[in-house]
């Protein structure tokens, strides 16, 4: 195994001294590179000034930073693409893997740009972001209680569609309308129905991705394996993804939810110790996340504000949720006038709105956030309930005043997460691991960036004894690249390296992801600092162009 890597080492490092050669094209302007394009797209509806953006564009820089969510990514210093591509057909797709690949440059793919390490918009090598906003349709089939997704559309843009054709029924997807359905199905995904239907990606059954050949592939023709591999093993490893065929779960026409807001002297500290024994326990029609903010205060008595919140979603009425409530969780203290009945996606509109009003649907279909931050996330799954007094630790470390604003974010599993092995689907903690924790800081001013860095590593490091371990589980979506990366462009100096971010994000699972890759990418064409790297070194050659199907009849 050494020998392989130390030989994959050198035949890489001789691609990337070819890649760095091949550039000179991009001197004329990149003209053989579009017309390299233009040679590989079957469908050339869109001029070549719409679908590729270079730095001389009057587009680029538009089109570069629309989808940037994390600030700290849009510094003038940050690395930035050769070209922009933004494909409206499937072949266009198909093009830009193989003309990257023969101008030897990387890949980075981006479907809503809330990838929290900026990789899908970043790289330190030459690169080519192809952004899939607009590929973007939706096909409800009520019938057969299914729809096709394209990767560029918005999670709630799928929301929206789906209540267009029905009212009774939904999907398991996430929080924020403006995430892009690619990146997120890519890593799994839970929303506030995953007590009750699991993960979006566990309501997968078919997709079209295309590979490192510029191939495009169903489910039946791509075999399980990968199937297995994109449905949670992290974006931009296996391929790109096109669409994907989602199973709809049924709604009831009327949902409840509550939004509740306590101070820290209304006993916030003891309710949120409470919540841990009640929320991965209770009937899984029923959802209830915990947050705690801490913020500064604007007021003349200056210092810090802490409170805890409870969002929630039943599916069903508000007299049975409350009768429910009064047996598990009296303390929260809910009555009738806290409980708005509406429909599910009402209830998806006032999660889109901060949990304030659910009143503008519309809302769901505006890809641009609530706001934009410069932020860090890091992630754990807690294996029991964390103590009061490591609580308490936790909170003193929330009240430190340089800091702008800090969350601790709680999501209950149990119910349907329980019934479904680990070896499902890449997303390895279900049972056995009843709460998700996601640490999330954000600021404004670029100088602060690294007391907000350094804030999160310790607050991470002082949680190390009360969360899960061997490995400490992590969420690839959370992409925390403080877990460890791949080196040199991406290609790990060894299994074990890789390894040291692998097992956390998928734990056992993570040996099969490498296997999977060593089977459909072994030259490692699509990788970036936490891609997974193949099982050993490939002995066949690239599968030539020619026996590139036609996109028509996938999309």
């Amino acid at each position: 195994m050494k020998y392989f890597w130390s030989s994959y080492y050198s035949f890489i490092s001789l691609l990337l001294l070819l890649s760095l050669a091949t550039l000179g094209c991009w001197g004329d302007n990149g003209e053989d590179f579009v017309h390299c394009i233009s040679l590989h797209s079957s469908n050339n509806n869109d001029s070549n000034t719409t679908l590729i953006h270079t730095p001389s564009s009057s587009s680029y820089s538009y089109v570069l930073n629309f989808s940037i969510r994390n600030l700290r990514f849009s510094e003038p210093e940050t690395p930035k693409p050769v070209a922009i591509i933004t494909p409206s057909h499937a072949s266009h797709v198909q093009a830009a893997v193989i003309c990257c690949k023969s101008h030897g440059l990387q890949i980075r793919t981006r479907s809503g740009g809330h990838d929290f390490e900026g990789r899908s918009y970043v790289a330190n090598v030459p690169f080519v972001l192809i952004d899939l906003i607009n590929l973007n349709s939706i096909t409800i089939d009520t019938e057969d209680e299914s729809a096709w997704v394209q990767s560029g559309a918005t999670i709630g843009k799928l929301y929206y569609r789906i209540a267009e054709k029905s009212q009774t029924l939904g999907f398991p997807a996430g929080f924020a309308p403006t995430i892009g359905v690619g990146g997120y199905l890519s890593g799994g995904g839970f929303g506030m129905m995953v007590r009750k239907y699991g993960l979006a990606v566990d309501n997968v059954v078919d997709a079209y991705v295309v590979d490192a050949n510029g191939r495009i592939f169903d489910r039946h023709s791509m075999g399980e394996d990968l199937f297995w591999a994109i449905r949670g093993g992290g974006g931009g490893s296996f391929g790109i993804v096109l669409a994907w065929k989602l199973k709809l779960v049924p709604v009831p026409p009327i949902v409840t939810s509550f939004a509740l807001h306590k101070t820290w002297d209304q006993n916030a500290a003891d309710l949120i110790h409470r919540w841990q024994y009640v929320a991965p326990e209770v009937d899984e029609d029923l959802f209830i996340t915990a947050w705690v903010t801490a913020a500064s205060n604007s007021s003349k008595e200056g210092g810090r504000i802490m409170e805890a919140s409870f969002f929630s979603l039943f599916l069903g009425k508000a007299d049975k949720l409350l009768s429910l409530m009064q047996k598990t969780f009296p303390e929260l203290g809910l009555k009738k006038e806290d409980c708005l009945e509406m429909s599910w996606i009402e209830s998806m509109a006032f999660m889109a709105s901060g949990f304030v009003s659910a009143n503008n649907v519309k809302l769901l279909l505006d890809r641009t956030p609530l706001s934009n931050d410069r932020y860090k996330t890091k992630s754990d799954y807690a294996t029991k309930p964390i103590s009061k007094t490591a609580l308490e630790g936790m909170w003193e470390r929330f009240k430190i005043e340089e800091l702008e604003t800090v969350q601790l974010m709680l999501i209950p599993f149990g119910g349907k997460m329980n019934e479904i092995s680990e070896t499902e689907t890449p997303f390895a903690y279900r049972a056995g691991y009843p709460i998700q924790i996601g640490y999330y800081v954000t600021w404004q001013d670029p100088d602060a960036d690294l007391r907000h860095l350094k804030w999160t590593q310790e607050l991470h490091d002082y949680m190390t004894p009360f969360v899960s371990k061997s490995p400490r589980g992590a969420y690839i979506n959370y992409k925390d690249l403080d877990i460890g990366t791949n080196k040199e462009d991406g290609i790990p100096t060894s299994y074990e390296e890789a390894g040291v971010w692998g097992h956390p994000y998928f734990g056992n699972n993570f040996e099969r992801l490498v296997e999977v890759k060593m089977k459909v990418d072994p030259f490692n064409f699509f990788r970036h600092e936490q891609s997974i790297p193949p099982a050993k070194m490939a002995s066949c050659p690239d599968v030539p162009h020619e026996t590139l199907p036609n996109a028509m009849q996938y999309l």
